[in-house]
């Protein structure tokens, strides 16, 4: 099954279980909003949506409907993607930085996106123990952002290689919210569906993912 959504959106999730949000910041309470069960939020008219989102269950049952893990997207757009389980928290956000032009564009869109939404959250940032000398102003420029967009901010140095690393980290320190790029979304839906209502499975993590 394949849904359409728009031609640059192309995704391969069912259109039946997604919502389309069309706001450049989401309004307080977008939370709240989302688990309500209400349509997609239309802030300002545009021809692409700025945030997809889709009950994180109904992508796994879909997921195992397969013979073996599909990617959500044929061709990663620029379109974030945020699955969710029982709730959508930003309680306790980890990002996820490796050095790469897309991970630090994914932390700065998101905090721009979810502004309204952040201020109490307590935030990690996990960053390679190693980064070059010409990424160090990024990631200190990056953590400044962080800091002040939300209440509380950690910086931790893990050589994390694998997104399951990640998710790992993010089950066992109770994280509501993993930031991370499209660029592991083949390995986040393989983790995915592998561990699903196992016995690490924790259903107040939700999975944030853009370019």
């Amino acid at each position: 099954m394949q849904g359409k959504i728009e031609n640059r959106v192309n995704m391969l999730i069912p259109q039946e279980i997604i919502l389309q949000h069309y706001c450049n910041k989401l309004p307080l309470g977008f939370p709240e909003n989302l688990i309500s069960g209400n349509a997609g939020l239309i802030c300002s008219p545009q021809k692409v949506p700025t945030l997809i989102t889709a009950h994180l269950p109904k992508v796994l049952d879909w997921l195992h409907e397969q013979d073996k893990p599909l990617v959500l997207e044929q061709e990663p757009c620029s379109v974030p993607v945020l699955l969710y389980d029982q709730e959508f928290s930003t309680e306790r956000i980890l990002f996820h930085y490796d050095g790469t032009p897309a991970s630090a564009n994914l932390i700065r869109n998101f905090i721009s996106l979810f502004s309204e939404n952040i201020k109490r959250s307590k935030a990690t940032i996990i960053s390679p123990s190693f980064i070059p000398k010409s990424k160090q102003r990024e990631e200190q420029e990056l953590i400044q952002l962080v800091s002040n967009a939300t209440a509380e901010t950690s910086f931790i140095k893990f050589n994390f290689n694998r997104i399951g690393d990640f998710w790992s980290y993010a089950v066992k320190n109770e994280c509501t919210l993993l930031v991370t790029t499209k660029n592991h979304q083949a390995e986040l839906a393989k983790v995915l569906f592998h561990f699903y209502k196992g016995g690490m499975w924790y259903d107040r993590l939700s999975f944030y993912i853009s370019l």
